[in-house]
């Protein structure tokens, strides 16, 4: 899970560069590329710290 929120800062990262440059549809495309994986990440880690907690229970 560690890369996916690597990866949604790079994609970050490459949207501000892209976005200060001038390049609107590269920047909005890496946005929402960093929004889905900083969001699947969020989503992995709820459903495996509630499964950690079930089978500890």
């Amino acid at each position: 899970m560690g890369n996916m929120l690597h990866y949604a800062i790079v994609f970050l990262v490459v949207a501000l560069v892209a976005a200060f440059l001038g390049f609107g549809g590269v920047a909005g495309t890496a946005m929402e590329g960093a929004r889905i994986l900083f969001w699947v990440a969020i989503v992995l880690f709820v459903v495996s710290a509630v499964a950690s907690f079930i089978r500890r229970a």
